[in-house]
């Protein structure tokens, strides 16, 4: 769910362009998480020729994409173009669960706690909020204790509601993805895959666990916190990953709706940046740890409790939800983050071969960009759009 801002003023408009895939090349796509399989669907769609591969399955636990939920919201402090990105994106995501007929979207607001008079994530939000007439309200310390009896806000200036926002089904979302592509005529192989040889600036196959190769036109890895392992030489020092614990909590049973109904909400002291995500397919209140983790080994790294993590975790929201003081921990999951150094997604060319593609760098904050970006790769390899600047190895 990270919260980075980004820096302002980058320019979209700006970018590398690429030579055109012709149509009905073929392009293997590495990852069947948020990026890959919306970004095969989109490819799959415009006439290319996809065959997407994992190791694992949409959605599965050891995914950056896993796990119930996750946050859908706009906010970028003073950064345009992610929050115009998310606009995009959140039209999609509707616009395919009436099309699928599946719940993806689940819209109960996001709640901005803030501490001090002037928040800049938030309020540097304010005019693309206004500009794209989906204005947040602005809610006074007491208009916020009246509002949410269950929340303690002693220490808190004021709040944002953001009532456009909300969390999408994470498993869900990926696994009815996946269907689409394979009921519209898209070729998906289960296994672990490694790179073939670069030749003349080129990548010349896959190489398959069993054995088996895969030839391709072009090759988009969107396998997300193994993308430092599989291109050690280029991305082991820009795509790390580290260890997000999240936890639920079981809520009192004589309060479970108030807890339920709860929106979707960030604690912006600037510091730790908890959130939460309540109900979760009434699996209990989730709240997730944003600070950055230990580093960890999304293919064997244990998805046991850090228990100065959770202890911490505890304080805080025995403070904020005083009502879960004793609350029991019901599950506890953990996010793998795939870290860029600057926070911006990574889409480029592998430096030594132009028909291989790096499509990552999610952060924390990548899954409901998933169908928006997905059209973006589109766009740029068949042409139309350029690769923005943001999203270039540096």
């Amino acid at each position: 769910m990270a919260t980075n801002t980004f820096a302002p003023g980058l320019d979209a408009t700006q970018g590398k362009s690429i030579e055109p895939l012709p149509k009905g090349s073929t392009i293997a796509v590495i990852g069947a998480g948020a990026f890959g399989g919306w970004a095969s669907l989109f490819l799959l769609r415009n006439l290319y020729k996809v065959i997407l591969i994992d190791a694992w399955g949409p959605g599965n636990s050891r995914s950056s994409s896993g796990d119930e939920t996750r946050v859908i919201r706009s906010t970028y402090g003073a950064n345009e173009f992610y929050f115009d990105l998310n606009v995009r994106a959140l039209q999609l995501w509707k616009e395919h669960e009436e099309r699928w007929k599946k719940s993806l979207f689940i819209n109960k607001g996001v709640l901005w706690m803030c501490y001090e008079a002037h928040t800049p994530l938030v309020d540097d939000s304010m005019p693309y909020a206004h500009k794209h007439k989906t204005e947040y309200l602005k809610l006074t310390n007491k208009e916020l204790h009246d509002r949410f009896k269950i929340l303690n806000t002693d220490d808190l200036s004021h709040a944002y509601l953001d009532p456009f926002g909300g969390c999408l089904n994470a498993r869900v979302s990926c696994q009815a993805v996946h269907q689409a592509f394979i009921e519209e005529g898209g070729a998906y192989v289960q296994d672990y895959v490694q790179p073939g040889l670069i030749n003349n600036g080129r990548l010349t196959e896959l190489k398959l666990l069993n054995g088996n190769t895969i030839k391709a036109d072009a090759y988009l890895f969107a396998c997300g916190s193994w993308l430092g392992r599989l291109f050690p030489d280029v991305l082991s020092n820009f795509i790390t990953c580290t260890k997000q614990e999240v936890y639920y909590f079981g809520v009192p049973h004589k309060e479970a709706t108030l807890y339920e109904g709860f929106p979707v909400w960030i604690d912006a002291d600037g510091k730790d940046f908890y959130y939460g995500i309540p109900g979760n397919s009434f699996r209990g209140f989730k709240i997730g740890v944003d600070k950055r983790g230990e580093a960890f080994d999304p293919t064997d790294g244990d998805r046991t409790i850090n228990e100065q993590v959770l202890q911490d975790a505890r304080k805080f929201i025995t403070h904020r939800f005083p009502g879960l003081a004793n609350s029991p921990l019901i599950e506890n999951r953990v996010c793998p983050y795939e870290n860029s150094p600057d926070g911006n997604f990574l889409f480029d060319h592998h430096p030594e071969a132009k028909n291989v593609f790096f499509l990552g760098g999610g952060s924390g904050h990548g899954f409901k960009h998933g169908p928006s970006l997905g059209e973006l790769v589109m766009n740029c390899l068949k042409g139309t759009s350029k690769i923005p600047g943001h999203f270039l190895l540096k």
